[in-house]
């Protein structure tokens, strides 16, 4: 699985195909995907970078969604829990799942300049951390890995889009 977030790629299509997932995903799962969570993702996915849930209720705003906190946050809670989106612990910020509809383990890497992430794939039981786990006898059954550091945009110093 690729890594995603510091290339060129068709930005629109993979909104609306990331878009399109989700809401197969929802009717699979009988779950309810409100305009407010599909607004969310949406704004989730256009920003490639991690937002925070203020910042994310600005926007919501804007468009006559909502101005209490609550608005953002349930939008926010019912995307992670899906799998639509991962909060950024290190940021305490969001950002849409590059690897929707998919099992996997992600790790971030986190630009702490301009805010954007990478998602990068990790298999857990694999690696150094699987194998301190396998000899302890521990299974593994969720992951948080944050890399801090500069995009390929800022280590150029150039200005991040």
């Amino acid at each position: 699985m690729p890594t995603l977030g510091f290339h060129d790629h068709d930005h629109a299509s993979c909104i609306r195909s990331t878009l399109a997932r989700a809401e197969a995903h929802c009717v699979a799962h009988k779950l309810k995907f409100t305009p407010v969570r599909r607004r969310t993702l949406e704004i989730l996915l256009a920003e490639h970078r991690a937002i925070g849930a203020y910042d994310l209720l600005a926007k919501l705003a804007e468009e006559g969604l909502g101005t209490a906190p609550p608005v953002a946050y349930r939008a926010l809670d019912f995307l992670t829990a899906a799998g639509f989106a991962h909060k950024i612990e290190g940021l305490n910020a969001y950002i849409a799942c590059a690897h929707l509809g998919e099992d996997h383990a992600p790790a971030f890497l986190v630009c702490t300049n301009c805010r954007s992430v990478a998602e990068a794939d990790t298999a857990s039981d694999k690696g150094r951390l699987g194998q301190a786990a396998a000899a302890t006898g521990f299974r593994i059954e969720r992951t948080v890995i944050e890399a801090m550091g500069l995009c390929p945009a800022c280590v150029e110093d150039t200005p991040c889009a």
